[in-house]
């Protein structure tokens, strides 16, 4: 049930002093978000390096574009099972059940959250594993083969003017198995980043793309661009295999050393341990059985509003190809390029959410609010500035960008100048997308269901489906990326508003200003790049210039008009190059 506005929840009783770990610091962060940044700039890395595979093996026409429509289904699997519904659901129950874990090592009776007392299993996070993984993995191996069994329908349904309609279902059948193997992988990341393990986790797209590009490279002559789906579906089951030595280190060892000591010596006082006896605890309201609490979380109350956020935003791709599959073949190839690069400043923007998130997560568990609003307000900024900063990289520099990427083998000039133009029109909604993927983590940290974040992205769907019904005829895949900047600028508006009144009181005000003031220094950075690329004549030297000038543009605007965190982040670049030093 959604909380009434205007007055933001707490996830539940505040734990005893004992209870509470003491918050990673910020070089912890720090480490965190470095080590996830270069693993996951090496995994981007490879994912362009694919992505130059599929378009010089295959171009921008009907095969890519029946390929295309295949990857739909990895596509939602990612954004479902790993990027977002899997991680906004299991990041907070594991970090419920971390926080129930400690609760009962501290307290000498066995009692937690003021007077509460655990119940069920020996430990809650093992509990909470056998509740959940177990039926995930049998729905994720049905859902795998009903998608595999209703291909035909589904390219129907996702492309009914494809060219090639009989190679899109054979390509779908193969990319099916990524629901399991993303599922399981995406569970995987979600334990072991609330177990503040990152290392694994920041791994998987590595792994994929490397499998990606091997089985192309090695299947493409005999099996065409089947071999890019059969490598889909192989790079799928590289993401679990990478994980789980970890996974089964932090899963499987059960409760530490300490915890096991407390409940020895209450079992020698009692006879039993006081959490088999006293079975009922209180959480966000509600009464629960003690690891039950942390299971409910993943609970089809709590499950069906992020899943149908997570359906709802990716369903921005399925739109965008039902409109382009009505247009010119390698419609939907250009789109599908020009996304990709675009929406590399967010991946990187977002990096950052993911180290803290189960950060909010627990603060939001040890019932302290405020710590988590100081986090998020902070994370908010620092987000908008990679992804502006980016932003303002793309507009100026995308000729160039593309022509290197891509521009070999069967993807000519003209293919560069088309995918170029709608990346341009995709940059303008990336802080939007940024947002929105930064918002809604918050949402997902308290223990109450809500729709809010669903309703939100439900709006912006709607607006990128008249949006671009109408602009599509006129405007072709402009008008399709146009309408895709609607509609997620629109949802992160409304997240933003609701992010106050529903769960953490943030300072609606101070954290608009801040974007407005780093937008300014965007359009000045873009402004910038796009005067001088003109200057050099070929691709490369003009693209390695533009690192230096929109970077340098941006910099001064936002000291000019005293953007935040950009002098903080100045200050604390200077003070590392001088120790080095």
């Amino acid at each position: 049930m959604t909380p009434s506005p205007g007055r933001p929840t707490r996830p539940g009783p505040p734990a005893p002093a004992g209870a509470r770990e003491p918050a990673p610091g910020g070089r912890f962060v720090a480490r965190a978000a470095a080590v996830t940044a270069v693993l996951t700039a090496a995994g981007s890395f490879f994912g362009l390096v694919r992505d130059q595979t599929i378009a010089h093996l295959f171009g921008a026409g009907s095969d890519t574009d029946a390929f295309l429509v295949s990857w739909t289904i990895p596509e939602f699997a990612a954004t479902l099972l790993i990027e977002d519904a899997m991680a906004l659901v299991l990041v907070p129950a594991f970090s419920l059940a971390l926080s129930r874990r400690a609760a009962s090592a501290a307290r000498p009776d066995g009692t937690e959250g003021g007077g509460d007392a655990s119940a069920g299993a020996d430990d809650p996070v093992r509990a909470l594993l056998a509740a959940t993984l177990p039926r995930l993995l049998l729905a994720l191996a049905g859902t795998a083969g009903v998608a595999a069994l209703l291909a035909p329908h589904l390219v129907d349904v996702l492309a009914p003017g494809l060219a090639d309609p009989a190679l899109a279902v054979e390509c779908t059948r193969l990319t099916a198995l990524t629901v399991l193997g993303f599922g399981t992988a995406g569970y995987f990341s979600a334990a072991l980043r609330a177990h503040r393990s990152f290392v694994p986790p920041a791994t998987i797209y590595l792994s994929y793309n490397l499998v990606v590009i091997a089985a192309m490279l090695t299947l493409y002559a005999r099996w065409g661009v089947r071999a890019a789906a059969f490598g889909v579906a192989a790079g799928s089951l590289a993401m679990v295999l990478v994980q789980l030595p970890a996974f089964r280190r932090h899963l499987s060892a059960g409760a530490s050393g300490t915890e096991r000591t407390a409940r020895t010596e209450r079992t020698a006082r009692t006879g039993r341990p006081r959490w088999r006896r006293e079975r009922t605890v209180r959480h966000g309201g509600g009464r629960r059985t003690g690891p039950s609490a942390a299971a409910a979380l993943v609970g089809g109350a709590v499950l069906a509003p992020v899943a149908v956020f997570a359906l709802s935003r990716q369903s921005q791709v399925l739109v965008e190809r039902f409109l382009a599959s009505e247009l010119p073949p390698g419609a939907i190839s250009h789109l599908n390029y020009a996304q990709k690069i675009a929406q590399l400043p967010m991946t990187f923007s977002l990096l950052l959410c993911t180290v803290t998130f189960p950060l909010v997560a627990r603060a939001m568990a040890d019932g302290r609010p405020e710590r988590a609003r100081r986090r998020v307000e902070r994370d908010l900024l620092l987000a908008a500035v990679v992804v502006l900063l980016g932003a303002a990289y793309v507009i100026a520099y995308a000729p160039q960008i593309v022509e290197l990427l891509f521009q070999r083998g069967a993807f000519g000039a003209g293919d560069t100048a088309a995918t170029a133009s709608v990346m341009r029109v995709y940059a303008v909604g990336l802080l939007g997308h940024c947002l929105a993927g930064a918002l809604v983590r918050p949402f997902f940290s308290t223990s109450r269901p809500t729709w809010y974040p669903a309703g939100a992205m439900a709006v912006g769907l709607l607006l990128t489906v008249a949006a671009g019904a109408l602009a599509a005829p006129r405007w072709g895949v402009h008008g399709i990326a146009a309408a895709n900047a609607v509609g997620i600028t629109t949802t992160a508006l409304l997240l933003l508003g609701g992010l106050r009144t529903r769960v953490l009181p943030i300072r609606v005000g101070a954290v608009t200003a801040g974007l407005g003031r780093l937008v300014l220094a965007a359009a000045v950075a873009g402004a910038a790049g796009w005067a001088a690329a003109p200057l050099l004549p070929s691709p490369l030297p003009t693209a390695l210039a533009g690192g230096v000038i929109v970077p340098a543009a941006f910099t001064g605007a936002a000291l000019a008009v005293r953007a935040p965190e950009v002098p903080q982040l100045l200050t604390a670049v200077t003070r590392r190059f001088r120790h080095v030093r």
